[in-house]
Protein backbone atom coordinates (compact mmCIF):
# COMPACT_ATOMS: atom_id res chain seq x y z
CA UNK A 1 0.00 0.00 0.00
CA UNK A 2 1.54 3.43 -0.90
CA UNK A 3 0.51 5.57 1.67
CA UNK A 4 2.57 9.05 0.97
CA UNK A 5 4.17 10.45 -2.19
CA UNK A 6 7.93 9.56 -0.81
CA UNK A 7 6.97 5.76 -1.67
CA UNK A 8 6.15 6.44 -5.46
CA UNK A 9 9.02 4.95 -8.10
CA UNK A 10 9.59 7.58 -10.27
CA UNK A 11 10.23 6.75 -13.92
CA UNK A 12 10.45 8.46 -17.40
CA UNK A 13 7.65 6.80 -18.41
CA UNK A 14 5.39 7.41 -15.42
CA UNK A 15 2.68 9.71 -16.38
CA UNK A 16 -0.63 9.20 -14.28
CA UNK A 17 -1.04 6.51 -11.87
CA UNK A 18 -4.72 5.03 -13.06
CA UNK A 19 -5.44 2.47 -16.11
CA UNK A 20 -2.52 0.23 -16.48
CA UNK A 21 -0.55 1.84 -13.48
CA UNK A 22 -3.26 1.18 -11.22
CA UNK A 23 -3.89 -2.73 -12.44
CA UNK A 24 -0.10 -3.22 -11.46
CA UNK A 25 -0.29 -1.35 -8.20
CA UNK A 26 -4.26 -1.62 -7.39
CA UNK A 27 -3.31 -0.79 -3.50
CA UNK A 28 -2.15 2.40 -4.19
CA UNK A 29 -3.51 5.35 -2.36
CA UNK A 30 -2.76 8.11 -4.45
CA UNK A 31 -3.84 9.17 -8.28
CA UNK A 32 -1.11 11.98 -9.15
CA UNK A 33 0.49 12.67 -12.60
CA UNK A 34 4.15 12.35 -11.94
CA UNK A 35 6.93 14.17 -14.14
CA UNK A 36 9.76 12.88 -16.03
CA UNK A 37 13.07 12.79 -14.36
CA UNK A 38 13.89 15.76 -16.76
CA UNK A 39 11.04 17.77 -15.48
CA UNK A 40 12.00 16.96 -11.65
CA UNK A 41 15.29 18.33 -12.28
CA UNK A 42 13.70 21.45 -13.98
CA UNK A 43 11.21 21.83 -11.45
CA UNK A 44 12.79 20.40 -8.45
CA UNK A 45 9.16 19.14 -7.36
CA UNK A 46 8.23 15.61 -7.36
CA UNK A 47 4.56 15.18 -7.98
CA UNK A 48 1.87 17.37 -9.95
CA UNK A 49 -1.73 17.07 -9.49
CA UNK A 50 -3.97 15.14 -11.83
CA UNK A 51 -4.93 17.18 -14.28
CA UNK A 52 -8.62 18.48 -14.91
CA UNK A 53 -9.69 16.56 -18.18
CA UNK A 54 -8.63 13.23 -16.48
CA UNK A 55 -10.49 14.21 -13.12
CA UNK A 56 -13.31 14.66 -15.36
CA UNK A 57 -13.45 12.03 -17.74
CA UNK A 58 -13.13 9.66 -14.21
CA UNK A 59 -15.86 11.90 -12.69
CA UNK A 60 -18.25 11.05 -15.86
CA UNK A 61 -17.35 7.49 -15.88
CA UNK A 62 -18.03 7.10 -11.96
CA UNK A 63 -21.25 8.73 -12.41
CA UNK A 64 -22.95 9.05 -15.85
CA UNK A 65 -26.20 10.92 -14.67
CA UNK A 66 -24.77 13.78 -13.64
CA UNK A 67 -27.62 15.51 -12.24
CA UNK A 68 -28.06 13.30 -9.18
CA UNK A 69 -24.82 14.70 -7.77
CA UNK A 70 -25.19 17.41 -5.45
CA UNK A 71 -21.94 18.02 -3.89
CA UNK A 72 -18.38 17.52 -5.09
CA UNK A 73 -15.89 17.96 -2.35
CA UNK A 74 -12.11 17.64 -3.18
CA UNK A 75 -9.58 19.02 -0.61
CA UNK A 76 -5.94 19.05 -0.67
CA UNK A 77 -4.51 14.99 0.22
CA UNK A 78 -7.77 13.67 1.27
CA UNK A 79 -10.31 11.49 -0.66
CA UNK A 80 -12.24 13.49 -3.43
CA UNK A 81 -16.19 12.93 -2.50
CA UNK A 82 -19.32 13.60 -3.93
CA UNK A 83 -22.51 14.02 -2.73
CA UNK A 84 -25.13 12.22 -4.55
CA UNK A 85 -28.99 12.09 -3.83
CA UNK A 86 -28.08 8.41 -2.26
CA UNK A 87 -25.54 9.54 0.05
CA UNK A 88 -21.72 10.31 0.32
CA UNK A 89 -19.52 8.28 -2.18
CA UNK A 90 -15.75 8.00 -2.46
CA UNK A 91 -14.39 8.44 -5.82
CA UNK A 92 -12.25 5.62 -7.21
CA UNK A 93 -9.33 5.74 -9.70
CA UNK A 94 -10.44 2.77 -11.68
CA UNK A 95 -13.49 5.66 -12.61
CA UNK A 96 -16.50 3.70 -10.24
CA UNK A 97 -17.83 5.49 -6.59
CA UNK A 98 -19.02 3.76 -3.73
CA UNK A 99 -20.28 4.51 -0.32
CA UNK A 100 -17.95 5.91 2.62
CA UNK A 101 -19.33 3.51 5.11
CA UNK A 102 -19.18 0.28 3.11
CA UNK A 103 -15.15 -0.19 2.11
CA UNK A 104 -14.07 -1.73 5.33
CA UNK A 105 -10.64 -2.69 6.04
CA UNK A 106 -8.03 0.89 6.66
CA UNK A 107 -9.15 3.32 8.51
CA UNK A 108 -8.19 7.06 6.98
CA UNK A 109 -9.75 9.26 9.71
CA UNK A 110 -13.67 8.17 10.54
CA UNK A 111 -13.29 6.97 7.13
CA UNK A 112 -12.77 2.98 5.87
CA UNK A 113 -11.63 2.48 2.88
CA UNK A 114 -11.04 -1.14 1.45
CA UNK A 115 -7.19 -1.95 0.39
CA UNK A 116 -8.08 -3.22 -2.72
CA UNK A 117 -9.43 -0.21 -4.36
CA UNK A 118 -7.65 2.93 -4.90
CA UNK A 119 -9.46 6.33 -3.65
CA UNK A 120 -8.66 9.46 -5.54
CA UNK A 121 -6.69 12.11 -3.02
CA UNK A 122 -6.35 15.43 -4.67
CA UNK A 123 -2.97 17.39 -4.92
CA UNK A 124 -3.49 21.40 -4.63
CA UNK A 125 -2.62 21.79 -8.45
CA UNK A 126 -5.61 20.11 -9.47
CA UNK A 127 -7.21 22.45 -7.22
CA UNK A 128 -5.93 25.20 -8.64
CA UNK A 129 -6.52 23.61 -12.11
CA UNK A 130 -10.42 23.28 -11.29
CA UNK A 131 -10.41 26.85 -10.13
CA UNK A 132 -8.67 28.04 -13.32
CA UNK A 133 -11.15 26.25 -15.69
CA UNK A 134 -14.29 27.78 -13.88
CA UNK A 135 -12.70 31.23 -13.90
CA UNK A 136 -12.45 30.92 -17.56
CA UNK A 137 -8.31 31.43 -16.86
CA UNK A 138 -8.65 34.68 -15.42
CA UNK A 139 -8.61 34.67 -11.82
CA UNK A 140 -8.53 38.69 -11.26
CA UNK A 141 -12.22 38.72 -13.09
CA UNK A 142 -13.31 36.53 -10.14
CA UNK A 143 -11.00 38.44 -7.27
CA UNK A 144 -13.90 40.09 -5.35
CA UNK A 145 -16.30 36.92 -5.51
CA UNK A 146 -12.93 34.66 -4.25
CA UNK A 147 -12.69 37.15 -1.73
CA UNK A 148 -16.23 36.44 -0.68
CA UNK A 149 -15.02 32.74 -0.23
CA UNK A 150 -17.03 31.47 -3.76
CA UNK A 151 -18.06 32.02 -7.65
CA UNK A 152 -20.61 31.64 -9.39
CA UNK A 153 -19.96 29.67 -12.23
CA UNK A 154 -22.54 28.94 -15.88
CA UNK A 155 -25.24 26.98 -15.04
CA UNK A 156 -25.99 28.73 -11.74
CA UNK A 157 -23.42 25.88 -9.51
CA UNK A 158 -21.11 27.40 -6.97
CA UNK A 159 -17.67 26.60 -6.53
CA UNK A 160 -16.83 27.42 -2.55
CA UNK A 161 -13.16 27.75 -1.87
CA UNK A 162 -11.02 27.35 1.39
CA UNK A 163 -7.19 28.16 1.83
CA UNK A 164 -5.23 31.04 3.20
CA UNK A 165 -6.78 34.55 3.34
CA UNK A 166 -4.83 37.51 2.25
CA UNK A 167 -6.44 40.59 4.75
CA UNK A 168 -6.08 43.71 4.05
CA UNK A 169 -7.71 47.03 6.30
CA UNK A 170 -9.63 44.02 7.90
CA UNK A 171 -10.90 42.83 4.93
CA UNK A 172 -10.34 39.68 3.00
CA UNK A 173 -8.67 40.68 -0.35
CA UNK A 174 -8.18 37.29 -1.73
CA UNK A 175 -7.71 33.77 -0.99
CA UNK A 176 -4.63 32.13 -1.92
CA UNK A 177 -2.65 28.64 -1.25
CA UNK A 178 -6.26 26.76 -1.74
CA UNK A 179 -6.93 23.85 0.21
CA UNK A 180 -10.61 22.82 -0.63
CA UNK A 181 -13.01 23.42 -3.35
CA UNK A 182 -17.09 22.97 -2.58
CA UNK A 183 -18.67 22.62 -5.88
CA UNK A 184 -22.37 22.89 -5.37
CA UNK A 185 -24.44 21.58 -8.32
CA UNK A 186 -27.28 23.99 -8.70
CA UNK A 187 -30.97 21.84 -9.05
CA UNK A 188 -34.06 23.20 -10.63
CA UNK A 189 -36.84 21.32 -9.88
CA UNK A 190 -39.89 22.74 -11.27
CA UNK A 191 -43.23 21.97 -9.68
CA UNK A 192 -41.87 21.18 -6.33
CA UNK A 193 -43.37 24.55 -4.82
CA UNK A 194 -46.85 23.65 -6.56
CA UNK A 195 -48.57 21.64 -3.23
CA UNK A 196 -46.93 24.22 -0.53
CA UNK A 197 -48.17 27.25 -2.04
CA UNK A 198 -52.05 26.93 -1.38
CA UNK A 199 -51.33 27.35 2.21
CA UNK A 200 -49.29 30.59 1.36
CA UNK A 201 -51.81 32.43 -0.04
CA UNK A 202 -54.99 34.19 0.95
CA UNK A 203 -57.53 34.31 -2.14
CA UNK A 204 -55.12 35.99 -4.94
CA UNK A 205 -52.54 37.70 -2.54
CA UNK A 206 -49.28 36.08 -1.20
CA UNK A 207 -48.72 35.97 2.88
CA UNK A 208 -45.71 36.97 3.85
CA UNK A 209 -43.46 33.72 4.32
CA UNK A 210 -40.49 32.86 5.70
CA UNK A 211 -38.52 29.07 4.95
CA UNK A 212 -36.07 27.15 7.44
CA UNK A 213 -34.13 24.59 6.66
CA UNK A 214 -30.96 23.35 7.37
CA UNK A 215 -28.07 23.61 4.71
CA UNK A 216 -28.54 21.39 2.06
CA UNK A 217 -32.31 20.51 2.63
CA UNK A 218 -33.66 22.13 -0.36
CA UNK A 219 -34.72 25.88 0.85
CA UNK A 220 -33.09 27.52 -1.90
CA UNK A 221 -34.61 24.74 -4.59
CA UNK A 222 -37.99 25.51 -3.21
CA UNK A 223 -37.43 29.46 -2.88
CA UNK A 224 -36.66 29.49 -6.43
CA UNK A 225 -40.18 27.52 -7.67
CA UNK A 226 -42.06 29.86 -5.41
CA UNK A 227 -40.91 32.82 -7.19
CA UNK A 228 -41.65 31.56 -10.74
CA UNK A 229 -44.78 29.93 -9.75
CA UNK A 230 -45.99 33.80 -8.24
CA UNK A 231 -44.60 35.05 -11.22
CA UNK A 232 -46.39 32.88 -13.68
CA UNK A 233 -49.64 32.82 -12.11
CA UNK A 234 -52.02 29.92 -11.58
CA UNK A 235 -55.20 28.69 -11.15
CA UNK A 236 -55.40 31.37 -7.61
CA UNK A 237 -54.54 34.34 -9.57
CA UNK A 238 -52.80 36.33 -11.90
CA UNK A 239 -48.37 36.32 -11.89
CA UNK A 240 -46.93 39.16 -9.45
CA UNK A 241 -44.17 41.17 -10.12
CA UNK A 242 -41.65 39.56 -7.96
CA UNK A 243 -38.14 41.07 -7.32
CA UNK A 244 -35.27 38.97 -6.11
CA UNK A 245 -31.98 40.25 -4.39
CA UNK A 246 -29.65 37.28 -4.93
CA UNK A 247 -26.58 38.22 -3.15
CA UNK A 248 -24.60 34.86 -3.70
CA UNK A 249 -26.30 34.47 -7.34
CA UNK A 250 -28.01 31.28 -6.10
CA UNK A 251 -31.75 32.05 -6.73
CA UNK A 252 -31.28 33.08 -10.51
CA UNK A 253 -27.99 32.13 -11.08
CA UNK A 254 -27.01 34.71 -12.93
CA UNK A 255 -24.14 34.33 -15.39
CA UNK A 256 -23.32 36.82 -17.64
CA UNK A 257 -26.37 39.30 -16.71
CA UNK A 258 -28.40 36.34 -17.81
CA UNK A 259 -30.33 34.19 -15.46
CA UNK A 260 -29.60 30.53 -15.94
CA UNK A 261 -32.81 29.38 -13.45
CA UNK A 262 -36.75 29.94 -14.93
CA UNK A 263 -37.78 32.50 -12.19
CA UNK A 264 -40.66 33.26 -14.32
CA UNK A 265 -41.22 36.46 -16.33
CA UNK A 266 -42.34 38.98 -14.42
CA UNK A 267 -39.33 38.52 -12.28
CA UNK A 268 -36.51 41.28 -11.62
CA UNK A 269 -33.39 40.06 -9.92
CA UNK A 270 -30.25 42.26 -8.48
CA UNK A 271 -27.32 40.09 -8.43
CA UNK A 272 -24.35 40.14 -6.15
CA UNK A 273 -25.52 42.63 -4.02
CA UNK A 274 -25.52 42.95 -0.30
CA UNK A 275 -28.76 41.80 0.88
CA UNK A 276 -29.83 45.06 2.81
CA UNK A 277 -28.79 47.48 -0.03
CA UNK A 278 -30.55 45.32 -2.68
CA UNK A 279 -34.00 44.95 -1.47
CA UNK A 280 -34.06 48.77 -0.30
CA UNK A 281 -32.96 49.26 -4.14
CA UNK A 282 -35.78 47.37 -5.77
CA UNK A 283 -38.06 48.64 -3.37
CA UNK A 284 -37.29 52.01 -4.70
CA UNK A 285 -36.81 51.41 -8.39
CA UNK A 286 -39.27 48.12 -9.44
CA UNK A 287 -42.09 48.52 -7.27
CA UNK A 288 -42.14 44.64 -6.61
CA UNK A 289 -45.49 42.97 -5.01
CA UNK A 290 -43.13 40.23 -3.89
CA UNK A 291 -39.67 41.24 -2.44
CA UNK A 292 -37.39 37.66 -1.94
CA UNK A 293 -34.09 36.81 -0.37
CA UNK A 294 -31.90 34.00 0.59
CA UNK A 295 -30.68 33.18 4.07
CA UNK A 296 -31.65 36.32 5.77
CA UNK A 297 -30.77 37.42 9.48
CA UNK A 298 -28.42 40.18 9.68
CA UNK A 299 -29.62 43.30 11.76
CA UNK A 300 -29.89 45.24 8.51
CA UNK A 301 -31.54 42.22 5.88
CA UNK A 302 -34.66 42.06 9.39
CA UNK A 303 -35.03 46.31 8.92
CA UNK A 304 -34.98 45.83 4.93
CA UNK A 305 -37.85 43.23 5.04
CA UNK A 306 -39.68 45.71 7.72
CA UNK A 307 -39.71 48.58 5.40
CA UNK A 308 -41.10 46.51 2.15
CA UNK A 309 -43.61 45.34 4.73
CA UNK A 310 -44.44 48.50 5.77
CA UNK A 311 -43.98 49.73 1.73
CA UNK A 312 -47.06 47.49 1.07
CA UNK A 313 -45.08 44.84 -0.50
CA UNK A 314 -45.07 41.03 1.03
CA UNK A 315 -41.63 39.03 1.99
CA UNK A 316 -40.45 36.16 0.67
CA UNK A 317 -37.37 34.62 2.90
CA UNK A 318 -35.32 32.03 3.84
CA UNK A 319 -33.31 31.53 7.05
CA UNK A 320 -31.15 28.57 8.09
CA UNK A 321 -32.61 27.05 11.30
CA UNK A 322 -33.29 23.06 11.95
CA UNK A 323 -37.04 24.33 12.83
CA UNK A 324 -39.08 26.79 14.47
CA UNK A 325 -37.89 26.89 18.12
CA UNK A 326 -34.35 26.90 16.17
CA UNK A 327 -34.80 30.11 15.40
CA UNK A 328 -36.68 31.51 18.14
CA UNK A 329 -33.14 31.06 19.92
CA UNK A 330 -31.99 34.16 18.12
CA UNK A 331 -33.34 37.69 19.60
CA UNK A 332 -33.88 39.10 16.10
CA UNK A 333 -36.14 36.75 14.70
CA UNK A 334 -37.92 36.02 18.05
CA UNK A 335 -39.33 39.63 18.03
CA UNK A 336 -40.55 38.88 14.39
CA UNK A 337 -42.29 35.97 15.79
CA UNK A 338 -43.97 38.51 18.48
CA UNK A 339 -44.68 40.90 16.07
CA UNK A 340 -46.21 38.77 13.72
CA UNK A 341 -44.88 39.68 11.11
CA UNK A 342 -44.78 36.51 9.24
CA UNK A 343 -47.84 35.25 8.43
CA UNK A 344 -46.70 31.64 7.45
CA UNK A 345 -43.97 29.59 8.40
CA UNK A 346 -42.56 26.53 6.15
CA UNK A 347 -39.76 24.06 7.91
CA UNK A 348 -37.65 21.89 5.44
CA UNK A 349 -35.48 18.92 6.77
CA UNK A 350 -32.78 16.90 4.56
CA UNK A 351 -34.07 14.19 5.68
CA UNK A 352 -35.41 11.21 4.20
CA UNK A 353 -34.10 13.69 1.33
CA UNK A 354 -33.86 17.24 0.57
CA UNK A 355 -36.92 19.20 0.23
CA UNK A 356 -38.95 16.65 2.50
CA UNK A 357 -41.53 19.04 4.14
CA UNK A 358 -41.69 18.78 8.20
CA UNK A 359 -44.56 21.64 8.30
CA UNK A 360 -46.44 24.60 7.14
CA UNK A 361 -47.57 27.15 10.48
CA UNK A 362 -49.65 30.03 10.68
CA UNK A 363 -48.86 33.19 12.01
CA UNK A 364 -49.47 31.49 15.29
CA UNK A 365 -47.24 28.08 14.78
CA UNK A 366 -50.31 25.97 14.23
CA UNK A 367 -49.90 23.17 12.14
CA UNK A 368 -51.78 24.00 8.68
CA UNK A 369 -50.54 20.62 6.79
CA UNK A 370 -50.81 17.28 7.27
CA UNK A 371 -46.96 16.41 6.40
CA UNK A 372 -45.50 15.54 3.17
Amino acid sequence: MITNLEEIDYDDKAALYVGEEYHKNPGCSYIVSIPGKADRQNTGRKERGMNTETFERLLKQAVPDGKTIREIRIRTEKPVMILLESGENLLFSDGTCGKTESYGKKKMGSLEIREDRSVVLAVQELIRGILETCSRHSLYAYEREISQGFLTICGGHRVGIAGKAVVEDGHVRTVRDLSSLNIRVAHEVKGCAKNVLPYLMDGETFLDTLLISPPGAGKTTLLRDLIRELSCGGTWGAGKNVSVVDERSEIAACFGGVAQCDLGPRTDVMDGCPKSEGMLMMLRSMSPQVLAVDEAGGEGEILAMKYGMNCGCRILATVHGADVGDIMKRPAWRELAEEKVFSRYVVLSGVPGPGTIVGIYDVNFQRMDKGS
